[in-house]
């Protein structure tokens, strides 16, 4: 059974975009993957779009989200080291991956963003395979 793992920032717009792409790209059969945010805001980051294209993962269709939009009652919640505090969510398992956010950087910036995040998930994935989550 595929556990709901949900990836929390503030705008939804960059992090937990890319967080939530390399899940579903890497984890379909072990992840239902999503993305929130705690507060609105009008589009994803296009460097995150152009790096994660460029790592072979098609983010054209993401929007930023809320909370209210994803499911209410998660497996698990990750949250992207966000310094602020993320409302109450249901879940089994929750855990801050404490990334910094290249909004406003360079593109490298986002590129190395792109890839501590894929390493996090593919670590994710193991540890649902082991039924450690």
């Amino acid at each position: 059974m595929k556990k709901k793992v949900a990836f929390v920032c503030v705008h939804n717009s960059c992090r937990s975009q890319m967080a939530e792409g390399w899940a579903k790209e890497l984890g379909k059969e072990f992840i239902e993957a999503y993305s929130a945010g705690t507060e609105n805001y009008p589009e994803v980051k296009p460097n995150a779009v152009k790096v994660m294209e460029e790592a072979g993962v098609n983010m054209s269709e993401h929007y930023p989200k809320l909370l209210t939009d994803i499911p209410e009652e998660l497996d698990i919640l990750i949250t992207m080291g966000c310094n602020v505090a993320c409302p109450f969510v249901p879940c089994e398992h929750q855990e801050d991956w404490g990334l910094e956010d290249p909004s406003g950087g360079p593109i490298e910036g986002f590129q190395n963003t792109r890839d501590i995040i894929k390493e996090k998930v593919e670590e994710l994935i193991k540890r649902i395979e082991k039924g450690e989550l």
